[in-house]
Protein backbone atom coordinates (compact mmCIF):
# COMPACT_ATOMS: atom_id res chain seq x y z
CA UNK A 1 0.00 0.00 0.00
CA UNK A 2 1.33 3.81 -1.30
CA UNK A 3 1.27 5.97 1.75
CA UNK A 4 1.12 9.77 0.95
CA UNK A 5 2.62 12.25 2.84
CA UNK A 6 0.87 15.47 3.58
CA UNK A 7 3.05 18.44 3.79
CA UNK A 8 1.59 21.36 5.49
CA UNK A 9 0.45 24.23 3.25
CA UNK A 10 2.93 26.84 5.23
CA UNK A 11 5.87 24.99 4.83
CA UNK A 12 5.43 24.92 0.78
CA UNK A 13 4.97 28.33 1.00
CA UNK A 14 7.58 29.00 2.57
CA UNK A 15 10.14 26.92 0.68
CA UNK A 16 8.35 28.80 -2.62
CA UNK A 17 9.06 31.57 -1.40
CA UNK A 18 12.87 31.13 0.06
CA UNK A 19 13.91 29.81 -2.99
CA UNK A 20 13.20 33.08 -5.69
CA UNK A 21 14.41 35.09 -2.37
CA UNK A 22 18.20 33.11 -2.26
CA UNK A 23 18.20 33.11 -6.32
CA UNK A 24 17.33 36.85 -6.22
CA UNK A 25 20.00 37.56 -3.90
CA UNK A 26 22.61 35.76 -5.93
CA UNK A 27 21.61 37.54 -9.04
CA UNK A 28 22.30 40.72 -6.96
CA UNK A 29 25.41 40.35 -6.16
CA UNK A 30 26.24 39.07 -9.56
CA UNK A 31 24.35 42.05 -11.19
CA UNK A 32 26.77 44.34 -8.72
CA UNK A 33 30.06 42.66 -9.71
CA UNK A 34 29.02 42.75 -13.58
CA UNK A 35 31.51 45.15 -15.64
CA UNK A 36 31.24 48.58 -16.96
CA UNK A 37 30.45 48.15 -20.85
CA UNK A 38 31.22 51.80 -21.52
CA UNK A 39 33.88 54.12 -20.83
CA UNK A 40 33.04 56.47 -17.66
CA UNK A 41 31.48 59.21 -18.02
CA UNK A 42 33.49 62.65 -16.91
CA UNK A 43 31.15 63.81 -13.73
CA UNK A 44 31.40 64.73 -10.22
CA UNK A 45 27.68 64.78 -9.48
CA UNK A 46 26.24 61.01 -8.49
CA UNK A 47 22.59 62.16 -10.49
CA UNK A 48 24.71 62.33 -13.61
CA UNK A 49 26.69 58.99 -13.24
CA UNK A 50 25.35 55.92 -13.43
CA UNK A 51 25.41 53.35 -10.44
CA UNK A 52 27.93 51.69 -11.90
CA UNK A 53 30.09 54.80 -12.48
CA UNK A 54 29.82 55.52 -9.18
CA UNK A 55 30.36 52.19 -8.12
CA UNK A 56 33.63 52.43 -9.95
CA UNK A 57 34.86 55.59 -8.62
CA UNK A 58 34.38 54.68 -4.96
CA UNK A 59 36.52 51.59 -6.42
CA UNK A 60 39.35 54.22 -7.37
CA UNK A 61 39.22 55.79 -4.29
CA UNK A 62 36.56 58.44 -4.28
CA UNK A 63 35.47 57.88 -0.66
CA UNK A 64 33.76 61.74 0.76
CA UNK A 65 30.76 62.61 -0.75
CA UNK A 66 29.52 66.99 -0.51
CA UNK A 67 25.98 67.14 0.46
CA UNK A 68 25.12 71.17 -0.59
CA UNK A 69 22.32 72.66 0.43
CA UNK A 70 20.69 75.82 -1.06
CA UNK A 71 17.09 77.06 -1.19
CA UNK A 72 14.50 78.46 -3.00
CA UNK A 73 13.78 82.30 -2.24
CA UNK A 74 13.00 85.94 -3.00
CA UNK A 75 16.59 87.59 -3.92
CA UNK A 76 15.24 90.74 -5.42
CA UNK A 77 14.14 91.70 -8.61
CA UNK A 78 16.79 90.62 -10.22
CA UNK A 79 18.09 87.43 -9.22
CA UNK A 80 16.00 84.11 -9.78
CA UNK A 81 14.80 82.57 -6.37
CA UNK A 82 17.12 79.47 -7.00
CA UNK A 83 20.53 81.87 -6.07
CA UNK A 84 22.33 79.37 -3.92
CA UNK A 85 21.71 76.33 -6.02
CA UNK A 86 23.08 78.01 -8.81
CA UNK A 87 25.96 78.68 -6.67
CA UNK A 88 26.90 75.42 -5.25
CA UNK A 89 26.32 74.08 -9.19
CA UNK A 90 29.49 75.61 -9.84
CA UNK A 91 30.91 75.55 -6.26
CA UNK A 92 30.54 71.54 -5.27
CA UNK A 93 32.33 70.95 -8.59
CA UNK A 94 35.17 73.00 -7.90
CA UNK A 95 35.21 71.66 -4.45
CA UNK A 96 34.94 67.58 -5.64
CA UNK A 97 37.88 68.17 -8.10
CA UNK A 98 39.72 69.92 -5.74
CA UNK A 99 39.30 67.46 -3.04
CA UNK A 100 40.39 64.59 -5.56
CA UNK A 101 38.68 61.95 -3.67
CA UNK A 102 34.86 63.55 -3.31
CA UNK A 103 31.76 63.47 -5.21
CA UNK A 104 28.51 65.49 -5.22
CA UNK A 105 25.74 64.29 -4.28
CA UNK A 106 22.19 66.19 -5.22
CA UNK A 107 21.81 69.67 -3.98
CA UNK A 108 19.41 69.85 -1.53
CA UNK A 109 17.07 72.81 -2.87
CA UNK A 110 14.48 72.83 -0.57
CA UNK A 111 15.49 74.18 2.69
CA UNK A 112 14.12 76.55 5.97
CA UNK A 113 12.90 79.71 4.48
CA UNK A 114 10.62 80.40 7.42
CA UNK A 115 7.16 79.29 8.98
CA UNK A 116 4.59 78.66 6.60
CA UNK A 117 1.25 79.45 8.12
CA UNK A 118 1.21 82.60 8.82
CA UNK A 119 4.51 83.20 6.65
CA UNK A 120 7.45 84.91 8.24
CA UNK A 121 10.63 85.60 6.73
CA UNK A 122 11.23 84.63 2.97
CA UNK A 123 7.62 83.05 3.01
CA UNK A 124 6.13 86.36 2.53
CA UNK A 125 7.09 86.58 -1.07
CA UNK A 126 6.09 84.47 -3.74
CA UNK A 127 7.69 81.80 -4.91
CA UNK A 128 9.72 80.99 -1.70
CA UNK A 129 9.41 77.44 -0.92
CA UNK A 130 9.70 76.57 2.76
CA UNK A 131 10.65 73.31 4.56
CA UNK A 132 9.55 73.02 8.63
CA UNK A 133 13.56 72.48 10.85
CA UNK A 134 12.38 69.06 11.68
CA UNK A 135 11.76 68.25 7.35
CA UNK A 136 15.09 69.34 6.53
CA UNK A 137 16.60 67.82 9.55
CA UNK A 138 14.95 64.32 8.16
CA UNK A 139 15.96 64.81 4.76
CA UNK A 140 19.93 65.52 5.62
CA UNK A 141 19.46 62.42 8.34
CA UNK A 142 18.34 60.15 5.21
CA UNK A 143 20.83 61.56 2.32
CA UNK A 144 23.50 61.04 4.60
CA UNK A 145 22.61 57.21 5.87
CA UNK A 146 21.90 56.62 2.29
CA UNK A 147 25.79 57.34 1.27
CA UNK A 148 27.06 56.01 4.21
CA UNK A 149 25.04 52.72 3.18
CA UNK A 150 26.83 52.28 0.25
CA UNK A 151 30.44 52.94 1.41
CA UNK A 152 31.42 56.58 1.71
CA UNK A 153 33.76 57.02 4.27
CA UNK A 154 33.27 61.01 5.17
CA UNK A 155 29.73 62.47 4.36
CA UNK A 156 30.62 65.98 3.89
CA UNK A 157 27.57 68.72 4.93
CA UNK A 158 28.13 72.31 3.04
CA UNK A 159 25.38 75.12 3.00
CA UNK A 160 25.13 78.32 0.82
CA UNK A 161 22.18 79.64 2.90
CA UNK A 162 22.49 81.16 6.45
CA UNK A 163 19.31 79.27 7.47
CA UNK A 164 20.72 75.61 6.72
CA UNK A 165 23.42 75.91 9.19
CA UNK A 166 22.16 75.06 12.73
CA UNK A 167 20.61 72.08 10.80
CA UNK A 168 23.55 70.61 9.33
CA UNK A 169 25.21 71.16 12.95
CA UNK A 170 22.36 68.91 14.13
CA UNK A 171 22.17 66.14 11.70
CA UNK A 172 26.05 65.76 11.89
CA UNK A 173 26.31 65.48 15.71
CA UNK A 174 23.42 63.56 15.17
CA UNK A 175 24.89 61.06 13.01
CA UNK A 176 27.74 60.99 14.31
CA UNK A 177 26.47 59.95 17.50
CA UNK A 178 24.68 57.06 16.03
CA UNK A 179 27.63 55.50 13.69
CA UNK A 180 29.67 55.40 16.74
CA UNK A 181 32.47 57.43 15.21
CA UNK A 182 33.17 60.89 13.43
CA UNK A 183 32.03 60.18 9.62
CA UNK A 184 29.91 63.25 8.84
CA UNK A 185 30.98 66.87 8.79
CA UNK A 186 29.45 69.57 8.87
CA UNK A 187 31.90 72.62 7.54
CA UNK A 188 30.92 76.01 8.41
CA UNK A 189 33.94 77.48 6.68
CA UNK A 190 32.28 77.54 3.94
CA UNK A 191 29.85 79.75 4.72
CA UNK A 192 32.01 82.50 5.56
CA UNK A 193 30.72 85.91 3.85
CA UNK A 194 32.61 87.92 5.71
CA UNK A 195 35.75 86.11 4.11
CA UNK A 196 34.71 86.46 0.79
CA UNK A 197 33.53 90.27 0.97
CA UNK A 198 37.09 90.87 2.96
CA UNK A 199 38.94 88.75 0.34
CA UNK A 200 37.32 90.90 -2.69
CA UNK A 201 38.08 94.15 -1.05
CA UNK A 202 41.81 93.70 0.32
CA UNK A 203 43.07 91.50 -1.94
CA UNK A 204 40.68 91.82 -5.51
CA UNK A 205 40.73 95.59 -4.82
CA UNK A 206 36.77 95.50 -5.70
CA UNK A 207 35.21 97.66 -2.92
CA UNK A 208 31.09 98.57 -2.65
CA UNK A 209 30.61 101.73 -1.88
CA UNK A 210 27.19 100.61 -0.38
CA UNK A 211 24.62 97.74 -0.18
CA UNK A 212 21.76 97.66 -2.25
CA UNK A 213 18.18 96.89 -0.09
CA UNK A 214 17.86 93.62 -1.77
CA UNK A 215 18.55 89.76 -0.52
CA UNK A 216 21.54 89.79 -3.56
CA UNK A 217 25.25 91.20 -3.31
CA UNK A 218 27.47 91.88 -5.86
CA UNK A 219 30.18 89.13 -4.99
CA UNK A 220 27.73 86.69 -4.76
CA UNK A 221 26.30 87.40 -8.12
CA UNK A 222 29.69 87.40 -9.53
CA UNK A 223 29.84 83.72 -8.44
CA UNK A 224 26.25 82.91 -9.69
CA UNK A 225 26.94 83.79 -13.37
CA UNK A 226 29.42 81.20 -13.21
CA UNK A 227 26.87 79.36 -13.70
CA UNK A 228 24.22 81.03 -15.38
CA UNK A 229 24.37 84.89 -16.18
CA UNK A 230 20.43 84.85 -17.05
CA UNK A 231 19.82 84.01 -13.52
CA UNK A 232 20.68 87.25 -12.41
CA UNK A 233 19.06 88.76 -15.59
CA UNK A 234 21.82 90.10 -16.94
CA UNK A 235 20.84 91.03 -20.65
CA UNK A 236 17.75 92.62 -19.05
CA UNK A 237 19.48 94.65 -16.65
CA UNK A 238 21.93 95.68 -19.43
CA UNK A 239 19.07 96.72 -21.50
CA UNK A 240 17.12 99.26 -18.77
CA UNK A 241 20.65 100.68 -17.70
CA UNK A 242 20.52 98.57 -14.71
CA UNK A 243 23.44 96.44 -14.45
CA UNK A 244 25.06 97.18 -11.04
CA UNK A 245 25.03 95.79 -7.65
CA UNK A 246 25.98 97.49 -4.67
CA UNK A 247 27.18 100.58 -6.57
CA UNK A 248 29.68 98.35 -8.56
CA UNK A 249 29.31 97.75 -12.48
CA UNK A 250 28.67 94.48 -13.52
CA UNK A 251 30.04 95.48 -17.20
CA UNK A 252 32.04 94.64 -18.35
CA UNK A 253 30.94 91.14 -18.19
CA UNK A 254 33.80 89.25 -18.21
CA UNK A 255 35.65 91.73 -15.48
CA UNK A 256 32.69 90.37 -13.18
CA UNK A 257 33.37 86.63 -14.40
CA UNK A 258 37.07 87.26 -13.47
CA UNK A 259 36.22 88.21 -9.88
CA UNK A 260 33.72 86.03 -9.58
CA UNK A 261 36.05 83.27 -10.64
CA UNK A 262 38.79 84.61 -7.73
CA UNK A 263 36.02 84.09 -5.13
CA UNK A 264 34.95 80.79 -6.10
CA UNK A 265 38.33 79.61 -5.56
CA UNK A 266 39.44 81.31 -2.39
CA UNK A 267 35.94 80.10 -0.87
CA UNK A 268 36.62 76.36 -2.71
CA UNK A 269 40.34 76.49 -1.41
CA UNK A 270 38.75 77.58 2.26
CA UNK A 271 36.71 74.85 2.76
CA UNK A 272 39.17 72.22 0.54
CA UNK A 273 41.48 73.02 3.71
CA UNK A 274 38.95 72.72 6.31
CA UNK A 275 37.68 69.87 5.03
CA UNK A 276 41.01 67.90 5.23
CA UNK A 277 41.64 68.99 8.63
CA UNK A 278 38.09 67.41 9.95
CA UNK A 279 38.87 64.50 8.24
CA UNK A 280 42.50 64.37 8.91
CA UNK A 281 44.12 64.28 5.79
CA UNK A 282 47.38 66.51 4.97
CA UNK A 283 46.80 69.27 1.67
Amino acid sequence: MTHLRIVAPAVVLAAVLAAPATAQQTLSQEELNQPRPIDMHESVWIEELTWMEVRDLMAAGKRTVIIPTGGIEQNGPYVATGKHNYVLMTACDWLARELGDALCAPIIKLVPEGDIDPPTGHMRYPGTISLSAETFEAVLDDVGSSLRAHGFEHIIYIGDSGGNQRGMANVAERLNDRWGGTVAHYIPEFYDNEGVERYMTDDLGVVMPHKDPFHDFYWLTAMQMLTDPTTVRLEERIEAGLAVNDGVSLLPVERTLEVGRKLMQWRVDQTAAAIRAAIGVGG
